[in-house]
């Protein structure tokens, strides 16, 4: 029998997180922070399709208030500091977790 330990290759791992956030941890074995960091992405991700719903209805019929432009901006700036932080953490984790 074989007891050689399974070697990822850090290359691997911080180019499948940099594909799309948790890739890398799933690559590395780290199921649940895979899951997580999934998770944490798409949220980011439907913040931004909200807030971008939430403006071009203001632009294209003005039938909100200015006040809905505004957390239209929000949720979209929020969502993409979501995507873009949890995006480097991920390539960074799977990089670091992958070499040892």
């Amino acid at each position: 029998m074989n007891n050689q330990k399974y070697q990822f290759h850090p290359g691997v791992a911080a180019v499948l997180s940099f594909l799309f956030t948790g890739l890398g941890q799933l690559y590395n074995g780290q199921i649940k922070k895979g899951l997580i960091l999934i998770s944490i992405s798409c949220l980011g991700m439907m913040l931004v399709i909200l807030g971008g719903i939430i403006t071009v209805f203001w632009f294209l019929q003005k039938l909100f208030d200015l006040n809905f432009l505004i957390w239209g901006f929000i949720f979209i700036l929020s969502g993409i500091v979501t995507v873009a932080i949890s995006g480097a953490y991920s390539i960074i984790d799977a990089f670091r977790k992958a070499q040892g």
